[in-house]
């Protein structure tokens, strides 16, 4: 599979927005409402789900209490980027193995997110870091040739 291009001008916004501890509940049940409408059809919109939930977690535990999630749909993909303001980061944080569980060095969430989405990039600056998780539409919905 070619990876898709991130910063693909076609992409068409699907949803954008800001996030804290308390929205969690809300954003899984948005991404899960707009993954759906976009044509990801289950397990893999439950994986996508719990992919997203792992960095918007570690975006609120160790990069500032929040951020802002935008989806959208290009190339026969869905693509989540979930934008922090913290100190950012390298994709070096992620294990190249499973984590144990009671590693307390970190990782084990974006690992997880790493292993069941289609592509995790990691882009980070001096205003944060920018993740992006991209799963692949299946033929029927995306309308475009794979």
């Amino acid at each position: 599979m070619t990876a898709p291009d991130l910063g693909d001008q076609s992409a068409t916004p699907v949803l954008e927005c800001p996030f804290t501890q308390g929205d969690l509940p809300r954003l899984r049940m948005l991404i899960d409402r707009y993954a759906d409408r976009e044509g990801l059809s289950e397990p893999r919109r439950g994986d996508f789900i719990v992919a997203i939930d792992a960095v918007a977690t570690n975006a609120i535990e160790y990069a500032g209490g929040g951020g802002t999630l935008t989806l959208q749909r290009a190339n026969g993909h869905l693509e989540c980027h979930i934008h922090d303001s913290g100190p950012g980061f390298t994709a070096d944080v992620i294990p190249p193995q499973a984590p144990r569980i009671d590693d307390r060095s970190g990782g084990s969430g974006l690992w997880i997110a790493a292993l069941i989405t289609d592509q995790l990039t990691i882009s980070s600056n001096t205003k944060g870091a920018i993740v992006a998780l991209v799963m692949r539409l299946s033929h029927a919905s995306s309308g475009a040739p794979q």
